[in-house]
């Protein structure tokens, strides 16, 4: 009877994470379906606990973490202007600190220069570094 409660319990704690999408119930479910087979091979309730307790940690702390990146720390999808920082642009009208234009992906952008001495002239290309309103913040390539 008793790798039953365990494998009923493990089966909720599994399904129950759909509900949090945290992997802590998910990890539960998995030391309790562990343990149901611990129990089920004739192991004293004393032991059945320290196996649950033992795998449940190791797998909130061990596989939780890793699992977490993996699925919810994907790359991150950039878009309207904070997709054009890191792009390079070319450079329409002369840039300095004061103003000027670039073509980015094809587009005019006002722009201007990130430092007070830099000026960069039409057809060179520059680093958008940042979008500040509708104005490219430039800088020279690395």
């Amino acid at each position: 009877m008793a790798p039953v409660v365990w494998l009923i319990i493990g089966v909720i704690l599994v399904a129950a994470e759909v509900l949090s999408g945290e992997f802590v119930l998910v990890m539960l479910g998995l030391a309790a379906l562990g343990t149901a087979l611990v129990v089920l091979a004739g192991a004293p309730t004393w032991l059945a606990a320290v196996v649950f307790a033992a795998l449940a940690g190791g797998l909130v702390l061990g596989a939780r973490p890793a699992l977490k990146r993996r699925f919810l720390g994907g790359r991150e999808l950039k878009t309207n202007v904070d997709a054009l920082v890191g792009k390079h642009a070319v450079v329409v009208a002369t840039v300095d600190h004061q103003g000027g234009r670039v073509r980015i992906d094809g587009d005019v952008w006002s722009a201007r220069a990130s430092a007070e001495a830099d000026v960069f002239e039409a057809d060179s290309t520059v680093l958008v570094t940042e979008i500040s309103g509708a104005t490219a913040i430039v800088a020279a390539q690395p």
